[in-house]
């Protein structure tokens, strides 16, 4: 198995994890997600290891890329079981996880796993879309529904959104009455404890298409690459205790920029969260 760059040998000698969770069985409209983690790996030997925004190189950060996690065919439910037990094994031996989509489903099991190791979590959400849908297509379960169902376990006020910009007019309601949609990370971790808890989700199309072209469900008037890590910046030195990449479907971008794109943000995400 391609490893992504800078990989140990051996998970007890790490402190972050990468998993792949390769599903898009909810997938709406673009498919492929489910090809994302394994083009990351391969794609990741096109990045340096060295962040110069950061000064800092991931060879000197202790983490194990565990591979993919492998899946039932054609059963969502049997899916996010086995991701939600192989998280609660990884996160109850105190490893900081980075997760790789894969559709935004997968971001489920995985938060409502951090939430039970970590009770007072918050949940910071980046996302071209509010996906705070009761139900999609008559189903609760799906990556238009995932961050409602997370607040089915989370309470409103510690779940934060930024730089959404697509919803049905019931979701921006919803989340208007909620306080859901914030500003900028740093007003919100102003007011939170340094030792906070925090998972950090974050769906790819974030970014501008003209960024970011390789994703099913593209939305115009995203950041640009640099946009995202000086938000994601103000996470240095904060309790990151998981986090997520999802929706990256490399097969609609074929320069493979996307990938690209993808693995890098992974980097610096990982010289972020070690602080």
């Amino acid at each position: 198995m391609t490893r992504f760059m800078g990989s140990l040998d051996n998970l007890n000698d790490a402190k972050f994890v990468i998993r792949g969770y390769p599903y898009d069985g909810t997938c709406s409209y673009k498919p492929g997600s489910r090809f994302g983690p394994a083009e990351i790996r391969n794609h990741s030997e096109g990045i340096e290891t060295y962040s110069p925004r950061f000064d800092m190189d991931i060879e000197d950060i202790p983490f194990f890329d565990a591979g993919d996690l492998e899946f039932p065919f054609g059963d969502r439910d049997g899916v996010l079981e086995r991701i939600e037990l192989d998280a609660e094994s990884l996160l109850s031996q105190g490893f900081i996880l980075f997760g790789i989509g894969g559709e935004h489903l997968v971001s489920l099991p995985l938060i409502r796993s951090a939430h039970r190791n970590h009770p007072n979590l918050h949940v910071f959400h980046f996302d071209a879309h509010m996906d705070l849908r009761e139900h999609y297509l008559e189903d609760r379960l799906s990556h238009a529904t995932i961050m409602r169902r997370v607040l089915d376990f989370l309470p409103a006020d510690r779940l934060h959104q930024f730089n959404i910009r697509s919803g049905t007019k019931e979701e921006w309601q919803f989340s208007r009455e909620n306080g859901i949609l914030k500003g900028h990370p740093c007003d919100q971790l102003s007011q939170l404890r340094p030792e906070t808890p925090i998972y950090v989700s974050i769906d790819l199309d974030v970014l501008d298409p003209a960024v970011f072209p390789g994703t099913g469900t593209p939305e115009p008037g995203g950041l640009t690459f640099i946009q995202l890590v000086e938000q994601l910046a103000a996470f240095r030195g904060r309790n990151i205790i998981g986090a997520d990449f999802v929706e990256l479907a490399p097969n609609v971008d074929p320069t493979d920029v996307s990938t690209i794109v993808a693995a890098k943000l992974i980097r610096e995400m990982m010289v972020i969260a070690n602080g």
